[in-house]
């Protein structure tokens, strides 16, 4: 029957019964969630220069790179960082080296450019003769892996002169011409067309001019 005004209104409580737990025990603490794992992610594709800790099982590290090479070398390989872009043939610099010291001076003018402003990506070394310590060190994990870090562009990229072809164009090509000098007619012609600003070649300046025809 309908209420009256006079009537109070009871309210459904949705509250059961409470529960009294036994004597003697407590309550149970609820057990925390354990929320998703980080999911490491895949290995870099760029590996540091040599002397530079990454990634990858432990091998033994290649030599460390030489920090900076002679003034005069350091003051030949220093370029215009405001210098337009080239509408014809890259700037060639010549660095007088011995076929034992070619990677040396190489790195040294590594170092300069990269202490002027250059980008890591923006540098392609080549070597004529023994592979450079950092490209065997990065072939061991496989020529896939290797070539994917002259495609990602990160850092500077070492390559052995008879892969030539297989080199992508970069700003600055520095040629170690530490070994095979009677094979330099193929190598520095195709290391110019891939040098879009610069191409550096360390070695006897005397075959360098007689194979590119220059005056330097």
């Amino acid at each position: 029957m309908p209420l009256t005004p006079e009537e109070p209104q009871i309210q459904a409580s949705a509250q059961g019964p409470r529960a009294t737990p036994a004597t003697g025990r407590t309550a149970a603490t609820p057990r925390p969630v354990p929320g998703p794992r980080p999911v490491p992610g895949p290995r870099s594709a760029a590996t540091p220069r040599p002397g530079r800790p990454g990634p990858g099982p432990a091998r033994s590290a290649p030599p460390q790179q030489r920090a900076a090479g002679s003034a005069g070398q350091q003051e030949a390989v220093r370029p215009d960082a405001s210098a337009a872009p080239r509408s014809s043939a890259p700037q060639l610099q010549l660095i007088p080296a011995p076929a034992e010291g070619a990677i040396d001076a190489a790195e040294a003018a590594v170092d300069t450019l990269l202490d002027s402003g250059r980008a890591p990506g923006d540098i392609l070394v080549l070597t004529t003769g023994e592979q450079h310590p950092w490209a065997t060190h990065e072939l061991s994990f496989g020529e896939a892996a290797y070539w994917a870090q002259q495609d990602a562009r990160e850092d500077v990229f070492f390559a052995d002169a008879s892969a030539v072809a297989r080199a992508k164009s970069r700003s600055v090509v520095v040629v170690a011409v530490n070994g095979g000098e009677g094979d330099l007619a193929p190598v520095l012609p195709s290391a110019q067309k891939l040098a879009g600003a610069l191409l550096i070649v360390c070695g006897d300046p005397e075959k360098t001019n007689a194979v590119l025809g220059t005056g330097v």
